[in-house]
């Protein structure tokens, strides 16, 4: 008899980094996430993804803060008819990730997205989810070959994990399946109030895992197991076979990008 997987709550951070964002300055928007593409706000296209999902049932904002909450009528009606509910982001993503999941019980799956994801689609967050959901990890990422997004978008550049087996992008996609995975909500924070010290990082991940990295000897298989033995949970990536869902929205240049796709493809 197959089981049936619980649904997820999905956290959006949807809170700027720094003041004075240049895509919320180049949008004449309060902050990033409501800079528009094909007319509609970014944060809207990813909750309207997160609702048509199979696998999510509530959904979270986190951010943005609460000046401009008040002055977002939509998005305050949204939370009052509680169709979604909201939280004051903290000082930092992971901050604020781990405030929000200290609230919620752990045994509930958690999706971790953020606002900027623009080209998120259903299709790919129930890809995501009930991949993760196979996979027996605690803790899951999402990834795209750099191959599959070049070979679509050739004219993007995303940052790339060369390991010697694949080179991979970062899909903004993130998810914490048990109990044990709330460490590593809080581990991502420690490692991001310390990033500014690398040798203090580099310890916790090993010096020999960053040189095999550096060197380009490094396996995907062989950092995800020892991540998973330094940390105490067990990790894994689901790599997903839609370009999209590696583009998001960190500059100027990625706004006007993502807005020709959308206008190209008629999203």
């Amino acid at each position: 008899m197959d089981t049936i997987q619980p649904l997820f709550t999905a956290i959006v951070l949807a809170a700027d980094r720094e003041s004075n964002n240049p895509v919320a300055r180049a949008a004449g928007v309060p902050c990033k996430s409501l800079a528009p593409i094909g007319g509609i706000p970014m944060v809207y296209r990813v909750l309207k993804a997160l609702s048509s999902s199979d696998k999510v049932k509530d959904r979270i904002l986190c951010g943005p803060p609460k000046t401009i909450m008040d002055q977002e009528p939509e998005l305050c009606a949204r939370v009052a008819t509680g169709e979604i509910r909201w939280f004051e982001n903290q000082a930092t993503p992971s901050l604020s990730t781990y405030h929000v999941m200290k609230s919620l019980p752990q045994e509930i799956p958690v999706l971790l997205t953020t606002s900027d994801h623009a080209l998120l689609s259903p299709r790919v967050v129930d890809h995501f989810c009930s991949e993760a959901q196979a996979s027996g990890c605690d803790v899951i990422a999402g990834v795209a070959l750099h191959e599959t997004v070049t070979t679509a978008y050739p004219e993007t550049r995303r940052t790339v994990y060369r390991l010697r087996d694949a080179a991979y992008c970062s899909c903004n996609l993130f998810a914490f399946l048990t109990p044990r995975a709330h460490a590593a909500a809080y581990f991502w924070h420690r490692v991001e109030h310390q990033r500014k010290k690398p040798l203090r990082v580099i310890n916790t991940f090993g010096w020999v895992a960053v040189m095999r990295y550096l060197m380009g000897r490094l396996t995907l298989a062989e950092a995800l197991d020892r991540i998973s033995r330094r940390l105490g949970f067990k990790a894994g990536v689901v790599v997903i076979p839609f370009p999209e869902s590696a583009i998001d929205v960190d500059s100027v240049s990625d706004w006007h990008f993502v807005k020709r796709i959308v206008a190209e493809k008629g999203l």
